[in-house]
């Protein structure tokens, strides 16, 4: 069952919780921040500065948002500046959307492939995805931070014990944009691909996820088969990522559904389809503390016409 918790939104990308069950949520083409409430109310809290918004059917702006372990004034965010893709820590005390200050900086850039996702470890680390930014090569190079998982800590360097002596946790990857953890601390990702297939990838240290040498599966030792693919990419477009029940949820863009897919340990079932064609393209998927889902759609960022009170937020209770 599925029900509307807010709408007349602008391209909802990023969503973290607060502990009390309210959400932050950031608008990729405004670059505002948004406080919602589980009964729709909707806070604008303000912009955030210095981001370049996506133009015709560009990607980049305000994507991924994560509150800082233990303090919920303090938000890190990765958006597009005029020159790159960056992650900035603000505060939002008191309801105020604070001066941004730049925490990684440098992540190539480019109308599409920018990644953009966030997620603290139970560590104080913070993952953080990138695109390929539309230059394949770069994605097998270590020491470029595109088209990769890096692994940093609040500061910006480098975490301790990450396997190249950089900030790259692994690497091959052609974009992105979903990461979560399972409960036994696993964690996993979303992966566009190009035409052959989209990918769930479980994400391991130091492993080279192959592209673009490799789309899917290959059997080459040499890189990380994903553990559930979907063919051609046509039907998924895999964006947001959310684990729960031993399932996880991944959120369709071309494929305008939201896919359970059953894990058992390290192994991935064959995806299911929920909710096709209902809400149009579905860019996140986050659980929420009461059990549920959040997800939500992505009509206004120009790939399709808006449906009426586009984009939303929508409640899935499983």
């Amino acid at each position: 069952m599925d029900a509307t918790v807010a709408d007349d939104l602008d391209v909802p990308w990023g969503l973290a919780f607060f502990a009390n069950g309210d959400a932050l949520v950031s608008e990729r083409d405004t670059a505002r921040l948004l406080r919602v409430t589980p009964k729709g109310r909707v806070t604008r809290l303000g912009e955030v500065r210095g981001v370049q918004p996506a133009t015709g059917i560009g990607e980049g702006g305000l994507l991924g948002v994560a509150l800082a372990p233990g303090d919920e004034d303090t938000v890190f965010a990765y958006l597009t500046s005029g020159s790159d893709n960056r992650v900035v820590r603000l505060s939002i005390a008191r309801g105020k959307v604070g001066r941004p200050r730049a925490v990684l900086t440098g992540i190539p850039t480019s109308v599409h492939h920018h990644g953009g996702r966030l997620l603290f470890a139970p560590d104080g680390s913070l993952f953080v995805s990138t695109g390929d930014a539309e230059d394949s090569a770069l994605a097998q190079q270590r020491g470029s931070l595109a088209g990769k998982i890096l692994r940093i800590r609040p500061d910006g360097r480098a975490a301790s014990g990450n396997p190249y002596g950089n900030r790259t946790w692994t690497y091959g990857h052609r974009n992105v944009e979903g990461l979560a953890f399972d409960a036994d601390g696993r964690l996993w990702a979303t992966e566009f691909g190009d035409k052959r297939a989209d990918e769930l990838n479980r994400v391991v240290k130091g492993r080279n996820y192959g592209w673009p040498r490799v789309e899917g599966r290959s059997g080459d030792d040499r890189y990380t088969d994903p553990a559930a693919t979907w063919s051609p990419t046509s039907s998924c477009s895999p964006a947001g990522l959310a684990i729960t029940r031993s399932t996880a949820f991944v959120g369709a863009l071309q494929g305008r559904c939201l896919f359970s897919v059953a894990l058992d340990g390290t192994r991935a079932s064959k995806p299911r389809r929920h909710f096709a064609d209902d809400h149009g393209r579905i860019r996140n998927v986050v659980a929420a503390p009461d059990g549920s889902l959040w997800m939500t759609t992505s009509n206004t960022d120009g790939r399709r016409t808006p449906g009426k009170d586009d984009d939303k937020i929508l409640r899935v209770t499983l």
